[in-house]
């Protein structure tokens, strides 16, 4: 493929500011998909969890012809938990794709993302997406877009972005808001700017080879394969070429097969020259930052740097009185083995095993990136236990520093005072304010404990009608003692069944997890107490029988539905001395062992 007509694209935006939607309708407007073909939405969100949840977890591959130019579009994930994704993907672009949503305007996502391609001084189109919304600002969104690159400092010549308006949803573009849509819109002004704007790949097909793997896929048939872009040199099927491993030594391997990616699927090709985004088979245990390099005159690329975990959790097997029920892999050999593979994927993930006990201490970005980590493992049929989030401490110059998320609430004004006094009290310093159509936006500094299970709050002080969003902003001073959770727990006093009169007389005693029916064991925790102690019950207390009746005392039981506790949620919840046990059926909180009150 001719090296001039390639362009290397990353589309990159905080979450839900509609990136993949863009990437299908870039697909279908450049016909390479027949007319009676049936497309699926948010085609590169293949995995299961990604379609559930509507973001993009892990960044894909793909690309499409427009007029005698190859255009590969790299989609990567909005949410700061994986950064790690972003940060590698970004060597294989030449240039990105900022979209941000034409009514919100700049996010901390958008912030966090636009810093790395920045980092790596790509050139950058600003893509004003949904602009069909009623309350569309572009005006507004544009100068925030502006600021944003001045506070990052931008070069110069990337301060004078090209801008184009895109209706994702809708499929159309525009290089003016106020344009009429022609033919029932295209995308073609998108198309055109990536080959005006973006630039050609460098490198040079007569200097030694070398491509550093960016991501990982899986194919059944050929087992791992390595993704990334060829910076020099040219391969082909069958090139006996060596690996530049991550600790500095070199492995011999032969290139099996090469994939070129087509819209959303790979085709097989012969060969590879500077510039292609490529697909390689050939060494079985390929990991994320290796180097594929000429045989003779070896030429690793530098590593990938990728910011250090700001979380941690231990994963420990199940040992409750129901271990082994559910699940297929029970054992600490299998949790480590898991643990293994997902890190060669994932070098944002890091594992250890405990010093002190069965198990490992799991470090990643935030609650978001492990707890998918724990959810695609129970789907796979693992068993564990997880033990609550804890922020990583640094030591500097003697002082105890915790890492601090940059946070952006947008809420009614009416809802402003409760959640900057909770704020207040998880530590957090609000840092600008601005009101707007009766929406108030407010951006606060706050320890990474101090988020630690507020979503779930904050939706109940705003009636679910607020927004926050975080991202990681610098390691700072530790900010002293934070309260999470001040309520205590109904824990049960032996095994049994829930019966529907026990729950009946427990609902005045807190906010319940079970229905009845539900078997429990002792240790289990099934409800939130009203007090801040702990309280013993037995949900499986029956009415007394007797021969007497009474018209008046024998109504009927009416339970008030059971409060539904996601893994996140409850991952969020639980203070030290408690576990939440993951089983492919089940989430069930429990008292650890030994440390109950």
């Amino acid at each position: 493929m001719e090296q001039s007509k390639i362009r290397n694209v990353a589309i990159i935006a905080h979450v839900d500011h509609g990136k993949t939607t863009l990437v299908d309708q870039l697909f279908r407007h450049s016909g390479m998909f027949r007319d009676n073909q049936e497309v699926s939405e948010r085609l590169m969100d293949s995995m299961d969890l990604e379609r559930e949840r509507g973001i993009t977890i892990t960044a894909k591959n793909g690309s499409y012809r427009f007029e005698d130019y190859w255009i590969n579009i790299i989609d990567t994930p909005g949410h700061a938990d994986f950064g790690g994704q972003v940060e590698r993907v970004l060597r294989m672009a030449d240039g990105a794709l900022l979209l941000v949503d034409a009514q919100e305007g700049p996010m901390p996502q958008t912030y966090f993302v636009l810093k790395k391609a920045l980092e790596n001084n790509l050139p950058v189109i600003v893509v004003i997406n949904k602009i069909d919304k009623p309350a569309a600002r572009c005006d507004w969104v544009i100068d925030e877009v502006f600021d944003l690159f001045v506070k990052l400092n931008a070069p110069d010549e990337i301060l004078d972005f090209p801008v184009v308006y895109t209706s994702a949803k809708e499929g159309y573009s525009l290089l003016d808001p106020g344009d009429p849509i022609a033919d029932g819109g295209s995308m073609h002004h998108v198309s055109r700017m990536i080959v005006d704007h973006i630039p050609a790949p460098v490198g040079s097909s007569d200097e030694p080879l070398q491509m550093q793997v960016g991501t990982i896929d899986y194919s059944p048939y050929l087992g791992r394969l390595g993704i990334g872009k060829v910076i020099n040199g040219k391969m082909a099927i069958n090139q006996p070429i060596v690996v530049a491993r991550r600790d500095g030594s070199i492995k011999p391997v032969r290139i099996s097969k090469i994939y070129r990616f087509e819209c959303d699927g790979k085709i097989s090709i012969e060969s590879a020259g500077v510039g292609e985004i490529v697909a390689i088979a050939g060494m079985e245990d390929v990991t994320v930052g290796v180097t594929f390099t000429d045989q003779e005159d070896p030429r690793p690329l530098p590593l990938i740097n990728i910011d250090p975990p700001t979380i941690s959790m231990n994963f420990i097997p199940n040992d409750s009185p129901f271990a082994g029920k559910e699940g297929k892999y029970v054992t600490s050999r299998h949790i480590g083995d898991r643990l293994q593979r997902e890190i060669l994927a994932d070098v944002a993930l890091q594992y250890e095993p405990l010093q002190d006990a069965v198990g490992f201490k799991v470090s990643g970005r935030g609650e978001l990136h492990l707890s998918i980590l724990i959810e695609k493992m129970r789907r796979e049929g693992y068993e564990l236990q997880v033990t609550r989030p804890q922020v990583i401490f640094r030591e500097e110059n003697g002082q105890v520093m915790e890492p601090y998320e940059k946070l952006t609430v947008d809420v009614d004004e009416q809802f402003q005072g409760p959640v900057i006094e909770k704020l207040g009290k998880l530590k957090g310093q609000l840092e600008e304010m601005g009101t707007e159509n009766g929406m108030v936006r407010m951006v606060f500094s706050i320890p990474t404990r101090g988020l630690l299970g507020y979503r779930s709050e904050f939706m109940t002080d705003t009636k679910g009608m607020g927004m926050m969003s975080y991202v990681f902003s610098e390691y700072g001073p530790y900010a002293g003692d934070i309260i999470n959770r001040v309520s205590g727990v109904l824990v049960v006093k032996e095994p049994c069944t829930a019966v529907a009169y026990a729950l009946f007389n427990l609902q005045d005693r807190g906010k319940l997890f079970i229905k009845p029916g539900a078997p429990l064991y002792q240790g289990q925790i099934i409800g939130e107490h009203c007090r801040a102690a702990d309280l013993v019950v037995n949900p499986a207390k029956g009415k007394k029988l007797t021969n007497m009746r009474a018209s008046g005392s024998d109504e009927a039981v009416i339970l008030t539905p059971p409060a539904v506790m996601t893994l996140e949620d409850c991952i969020a919840y639980i203070n030290d001395d408690e576990l939440v046990e993951v089983t492919p059926k089940s989430i069930r909180l429990r008292k650890r062992p030994g440390l109950r009150k």
